[in-house]
């Protein structure tokens, strides 16, 4: 049974090492490549021998990769099937942990290789990086940690996809309830709060489970690495050469400065116009002027074809690579039980297309979704020519910058999907996210240097960690008598169990995407020239000269977020 949204996908490009009939579950089958990898290494007599080499491993590697998003997407798709499970759970626990200390052998085999440093510099300079940066980190002791590590990560997925509550008399998934949180009728709005946050705390035993017994792992698998803690050896594991845990402090100090006022004055403007004396959680996501919520589209097909509008508007080769993925059904949109939450973009990397999945209900998010999650995808486009695999994919940094932008970019058509007051509208509800996505970001962020670099804590100092964060960070919410929820927050955040330390890229994007948003506001045709420029580099350069090629700074103290943060505070007087 297929449970794949798309079937057999184009091949971009003819194998040329990997056999086209080898079964890429099956291990036995994939290890004599290995080996011949390896066996033919020493034979490489010139640059050209080595290069060709590095294309072969790099082809199995696509193959490889590919297999592993086959079984991801259908597995995220349908999280209640068992057939997706195992065969997802197969791959995690019989082939990677065989994976990881073969593709160490090769990287240890090219780092060692007499004819490494003949290869031309600025061509293999970052690909030299990682490469080195991986076999300084390698411990095959952790590979049996990393296993158990992906399976809890499973188990966090498996549980939030499995969350429901009765509303009125119907089954909904969290997602669903979401667009009871924009009703003007405010006691509508807390039941469906209050329904959803104590069906989060009937699970957050649960939840601090998996995250105690993930600290445990991941602070062992640091101390094997030869680290003190879990964030430096996760910062070096990340390849995170061009900023420092330090940095990371400055933008928590520039968004408190700079961007939590802002965020504070958009709560009291919204207060007023509420009538209200304190704004409660329930009071965040309804439009304040008590207008009923957006509603962009009815069908997730009008969804679709609106946004092939809006590229189409933007830029005719993006337009045509949305079009594509329509054609080969590489999108799986809608929300249903049993999918897994939250939007993702994956590339398939032998077929070197993307796949979009999402949840979309209906809602205004929804398209900042699909316009987000597109931008990934034209990023993956924009490299199919390069045959390196490794260069296909750049830093979450700047891969974020990529899908950030597109929402910002993708905005100035969103009539496509309103009327020119509710256009307005929708733009502005975009840019009040922009501002508070900052704080979230830096109470994120923040949380997981606090967690690791505090490894021992108790469960009770772990909330009060957070909540000191959401002190910081929160805004003026009032959150008597739902302490507990507020506590548990986190636990909605599937970054902190899924990828640990990935969540300040966003923040580092966010400053990207904002510049590139600047910089279209002078000269349209530059900007997008730049930006798509800048996609096409892949991961062939080092992060500040992805920045730069997009026409940005790869700086994120108060000395960049001050302007931007100005920026944001009087676009949105316009609106």
């Amino acid at each position: 049974m297929n449970l794949l949204p798309f079937g057999k996908l184009p091949v971009y490009k003819p194998r040329k090492f990997v056999p086209p009939t080898v079964d890429l579950g099956n291990w036995p089958q994939i290890a004599p490549l290995f080996d011949q990898l390896k066996k033919r290494a020493p034979d490489c007599k010139t640059t050209a021998d080595l290069e060709r080499w590095l294309l072969d491993w790099s082809e199995l590697n696509a193959a490889l990769d590919e297999e592993s998003s086959r079984r991801y997407i259908a597995m995220t798709c349908h999280t209640d099937s068992a057939d997706a499970e195992k065969a997802y759970l197969h791959f995690v626990e019989h082939v990677e942990p065989e994976l990881k200390p073969r593709q160490f052998a090769l990287e240890k085999i090219y780092v060692a290789h007499p004819l490494r440093e003949q290869l031309p510099g600025p061509r293999y300079q970052v690909f030299d990086r990682d490469l080195k940066n991986h076999v300084e980190l390698f411990r095959p002791e952790n590979v049996a940690l990393e296993t158990g590590e992906a399976r809890l990560c499973q188990q966090y997925q498996k549980l939030s996809g499995a969350l429901t509550v009765n509303f009125r008399g119907e089954e909904k998934t969290l997602v669903q309830m979401g667009r009871y949180f924009e009703e003007p009728d405010r006691a509508l709005r807390q039941e469906a709060w209050e329904l959803v946050a104590k069906r989060r705390l009937q699970e957050a035993g649960k939840f601090d489970d998996i995250l105690d017994a993930q600290i445990r792992l991941r602070q062992q698998i640091a101390h094997n690495a030869g680290f003190k803690n879990y964030r430096d050896y996760a910062f070096r594991r990340l390849g995170r050469f061009d900023y420092t845990p330090e940095d990371c402090g400055k933008f928590h100090d520039a968004v408190a400065q700079h961007v939590v006022p802002v965020m504070r004055e958009l709560q009291a403007e919204r207060r007023t116009q509420l009538k209200l004396d304190r704004l409660r959680p329930w009071d965040l996501a309804v439009d304040p002027l008590n207008r009923p919520p957006l509603k962009p589209f009815a069908r997730v097909d009008e969804m679709v074809s609106r946004t092939q509008k809006i590229f189409d508007r933007l830029d005719g080769k993006l337009g045509s690579g949305f079009q594509q993925m329509q054609d080969l059904h590489l999108l799986d949109l809608d929300n249903r039980k049993g999918k897994a939450p939250g939007g993702y973009q994956d590339t398939l990397n032998e077929a070197r297309l993307p796949f979009i999945f999402m949840n979309a209900v209906g809602l205004q998010r929804d398209v900042e979704t699909i316009l987000h999650e597109a931008g990934h995808a034209f990023h993956a486009l924009a490299t199919r020519d390069e045959d390196l695999r490794a260069y296909r994919h750049a830093p979450i940094e700047f891969c974020e910058v990529a899908s950030m932008s597109m929402e910002l970019l993708g905005n100035e058509f969103i009539e496509e999907f309103y009327a020119t007051a509710d256009a307005a509208r929708a733009r502005r509800v975009h840019l009040e996210g922009v501002v508070g996505v900052f704080p979230w970001i830096a109470t994120v962020d923040a949380f997981q240097h606090w967690i690791y670099t505090h490894p021992n804590h108790t469960r009770e100092e772990r909330a009060a960690a957070w909540l000191a964060l959401m002190d910081r960070f929160g805004g003026d919410v009032d959150w008597s008598g739902y302490e507990a929820a507020r506590a548990n927050l986190w636990h909605r955040q599937l970054h902190i169990f899924l990828h640990p330390f990935y969540y300040i890229e966003y923040g580092i994007a966010q400053l990207g995407a904002l510049q590139v948003w600047a910089n279209s506001r002078r000269d349209k045709a530059k900007a997008l020239n730049d930006y798509k420029r800048s996609l096409a580099l892949g991961g062939s350069r080092p992060l500040p000269e992805l920045f730069s090629a997009a026409g940005c700074r790869f700086e994120f103290s108060a000395k960049t977020i001050q302007p931007l943060a100005k920026m944001l505070r009087e676009e949105l007087k316009k609106l």
